[in-house]
């Protein structure tokens, strides 16, 4: 018995197990809380407060308590709890069941929609004639005018045309063209372009250029022509001038005496159908009392219907002149020489 030695160890007596427990009880506790506020877990529906405060939480799934001591099984998947609160609530998007992932709805956004309400009751209660389909009713009678008119003025030119006779679409589309001449190449016997005039309906020069033939000059013939050596110093070059006078013959009722010469100096084919030759218009003549299918002077048929004198003298003939008398000669036989070739149109 005196060998028996006793071992006792009198410290400090171990942690009871429920403190430890306690303790890991408070950190699940802490950590649920949290992941509540962050939104990865729904908050716990607290049982009625027939519970003392003294007691904790009940514990929840996954949660056990063995002895004191509390043992966590892992939390099941996010589809697996998806699938258990099926039938208690209403499943969610997977961004809606981040909360931060989805806005939440801002107090501006309502009152938006209030006022959107407030508003759709306001016009409800209008009456029904409303103001924005009257205005188009107004601007149609704006546009309509500038869409009849162009018609309407393209259509009074034939009309008139029809009642009053061709003298009214004419002056904006008839010149009157007479051209001098020089000669040029071998002996002088070829005629070129030296002069040429151009005037409207009325009289009123458009063109008046003196041109320099492209070839030398052999004989001025200025008796006839009245040009002169001064006059080619600062004359046009005749590609420049045909240039030009083409563009106001373009698309025009162009009148000349013996037309067909001043063409053949200009280089240039004029249709038939817009060429007035006062050397063979019969009726011209009949008035004239000479034969209707004669080739009468531009001189002689100025002086028997006009009574006035051009082309007289030694100093030649002035283009102008001759021009301005053509277009006279035209006028008096306009009407009936228009309808004439309305119904025997020439041919191009």
């Amino acid at each position: 018995m005196s060998t028996l030695l006793l071992n006792l160890d009198f410290g400090e007596p171990p942690p009871k197990k429920t403190s430890e427990g306690n303790a890991k009880h408070q950190k699940f506790v802490r950590r649920r809380r949290f992941l509540e506020r962050r939104g990865l877990l729904n908050k716990k529906k607290q049982p009625p407060n027939n519970v003392p405060k003294g007691h904790s939480e009940p514990a929840e799934k996954g949660v056990t308590q063995v002895g004191g001591t509390w043992d966590f099984s892992p939390l099941p998947k996010k589809k697996k709890a998806a699938d258990s609160s099926r039938g208690s609530e209403p499943t969610l998007d997977k961004k809606a069941s981040v909360p931060w992932l989805t806005p939440a709805p801002s107090q501006k956004t309502g009152s938006v929609v209030a006022k959107a309400d407030l508003l759709e009751e306001f016009q409800s209660s209008l009456p029904e004639t409303k103001s924005p389909p009257t205005r188009p009713q107004k601007k149609d009678p704006q546009k309509n005018p500038i869409q009849k008119n162009t018609p309407h003025d393209s259509t009074l030119a034939p009309s008139e045309n029809k009642c009053s006779g061709a003298s009214h679409k004419t002056p904006r589309k008839m010149v009157a063209i007479d051209c001098e001449m020089v000669g040029t190449g071998p002996k002088g016997h070829v005629s070129s372009l030296a002069r040429c005039s151009i005037v409207n309906y009325h009289g009123d020069v458009l063109y008046d250029e003196y041109v320099l033939p492209p070839c030398p000059i052999v004989d001025y013939r200025t008796r006839w022509s009245g040009i002169r050596k001064q006059h080619m110093v600062n004359a046009t070059p005749f590609k420049i001038a045909r240039g030009q006078i083409l563009k106001i013959l373009t698309g025009k009722i162009v009148v000349g005496h013996a037309i067909h010469n001043d063409f053949k100096a200009l280089q240039y084919f004029h249709p038939k159908s817009l060429t007035r030759d006062t050397s063979h218009i019969p009726p011209l003549n009949r008035k004239a009392d000479c034969p209707e299918n004669a080739t009468m002077s531009l001189k002689y048929l100025t002086k028997k219907l006009l009574n006035r004198d051009i082309q007289a003298g030694k100093s030649g003939h002035s283009s102008v002149e001759d021009a301005q008398a053509t277009m006279e000669l035209y006028k008096l036989v306009e009407v009936e020489w228009e309808q004439y070739l309305a119904q025997n149109s020439p041919k191009d």
